[in-house]
């Protein structure tokens, strides 16, 4: 009698743990998707900012046009990326285009006088920051996700469920380098 009983509790166990792993593999898994599409969210604004910016900025910088070709060719980039390394190259690139176009503004008073630039430049710093906070958001579900699949007993479950690992967000190469700062 007893014996009849310890099969069917095993196998409801065995069912309720399997059942809970998966709910929370899949928690886990959306929360990766939301922390992107925070990302993806602040992304879309600085693309809607960038038009503004170099509209206000055109006529000062007659003389630099490269620039200002580089930030449109890294937007078109961005708008283009499909796959999350894409999106993350190109999110790269305009960071460093917007750099470089902030950095030549220092050369124009005028433009740095700018109400329209001064606002601009504000709100792109703000939407900037506001990707990073969301990039560091990003890196810590994608690990906290990983590591769950990655540990035992989930290791055993999660593979045949379909789960794999995603990756981090990571800084370009440029962005890595040492600054000098010279006085």
């Amino acid at each position: 009698m007893f014996v009849e009983w310890i099969v069917p509790v095993i196998v409801v166990v065995i069912v309720l743990f399997v059942v809970l792993l998966y709910n929370n593999l899949i928690r886990a898994r959306n929360n990766v998707k939301n922390a992107w599409a925070q990302i993806d969210v602040q992304l879309k604004r600085r693309n809607d900012l960038i038009p503004k910016l170099v509209e206000s900025v055109k006529g000062y910088m007659k003389h630099e046009r490269g620039v200002l070709t580089d930030v449109t060719k890294a937007r078109t980039t961005m708008l283009d990326a499909q796959t999350t390394p894409q999106k993350a190259e190109a999110s790269n690139m305009i960071t460093n285009a917007l750099k470089s176009i902030f950095a030549v503004a220092e050369n124009y008073p005028n433009l740095k006088a700018n109400e329209n630039f001064i606002q601009l430049q504000q709100e792109i710093s703000g939407t900037e920051n506001k990707i990073s906070f969301s990039r560091q958001f990003y890196n810590d579900s994608v690990t906290t996700y990983n590591n769950k699949i990655q540990v035992f007993p989930n290791k055993i479950l999660a593979g045949p469920l379909g789960f794999k690992t995603e990756g981090l967000f990571e800084a370009a190469a440029e962005e890595r380098k040492d600054v000098s700062v010279k006085f």
